[in-house]
């Protein structure tokens, strides 16, 4: 559905809230919520239509409001999953799919007044089907490309060499944000990617205290009190290859090694994945 929240018209919701609802105070409520408008630009603009996206009540209403086609695909026999206004309907064929999605569409439009967004809707094998950043390749769920450049994207940020935060400040944010993505993606079958994202992330993390041990002096004394052979040590402090190539060097290893940064905080993202898979 087209902007699902920006188009929710109020008379249709209010009726579907009025079935359930018969305090008259909560439904003067719900409807002042609704037409609250909103500042675009440092305007005011009335909200004659939609719903405040990010609202903690838009979520709830737009279930009330689509539950009528909940019932009306149950009614019909459809196997089919709903996640706020995201829809896939299973059939069995091409040409039933597109009859489904006629139908549906015309259900949407006429009896919930929504607005079906064209390019989005599709009728396509499962394989080629992406649903809330999944996408399936027979009995296997994997999170799609998208999901996974938002997220490289993402601890991208997070272990920049330009923020200027302390390393625990940094670990700890990074450490929310990968719990909570792998919280979301982390039941994804397929493991190949785990390792490599894994090796990514203590790369980048040896970077960002590599540029912190600022001076060749500074360097070699934090890797030598990590346990670097000196030679090692004092090879790695006074290279002039770049950092990015010396976060992989056998001097930065030996001295912040996997078992070192896991005390600092670095999460492992293998390990969230096992723990997804009831293995840790």
């Amino acid at each position: 559905m087209a902007t699902f929240f920006d188009n929710v018209q109020h008379d249709v919701l209010m009726a579907r809230v009025g079935r359930k609802v018969r305090d008259k105070r909560l439904l003067a409520l719900i409807g002042a919520y609704l037409r609250a408008g909103v500042l675009v630009g440092g305007t005011f603009e009335a909200t004659e239509v939609g719903t405040p996206q990010g609202g903690p009540l838009s979520p709830l209403l737009a279930n009330i409001l689509l539950d009528d086609l909940d019932k009306a695909l149950e009614s019909r026999g459809h196997r089919f999953v709903r996640y706020a206004d995201d829809l896939l309907i299973l059939v069995r064929s091409h040409r039933a799919g597109e009859r489904v999605m006629a139908s549906v569409s015309r259900y949407l439009t006429a009896t919930l007044k929504l607005v079906v967004n064209a390019h989005k809707s599709r009728v396509v094998k499962t394989d080629d089907c992406e649903f809330l950043g999944f996408t399936f390749r027979g009995k296997k769920r994997r999170w799609s490309e998208r999901a996974h450049q938002d997220f490289r994207h993402r601890r991208h940020l997070l272990t920049g060499r330009s923020w200027g935060v302390s390393m625990a400040y940094r670990l700890k944010t990074l450490s929310d944000y990968v719990r909570g993505w792998m919280g979301d993606f982390g039941i994804s079958d397929d493991y190949r990617p785990i390792p490599e994202l894994d090796h990514w992330l203590r790369r980048r993390i040896r970077l960002c205290d590599w540029k912190q041990w600022r001076g060749v002096r500074n360097r070699i004394r934090h890797l030598l009190a990590l346990g670097t052979r000196a030679r090692t040590a004092i090879w790695t402090g006074m290279s002039s290859k770049s950092d990015w190539h010396l976060s992989r060097s056998l001097g930065t290893q030996t001295g912040m090694t996997n078992d070192w940064l896991k005390r600092q905080g670095l999460i492992s993202i293998r390990d969230q994945w096992m723990k997804a898979h009831g293995d840790a």
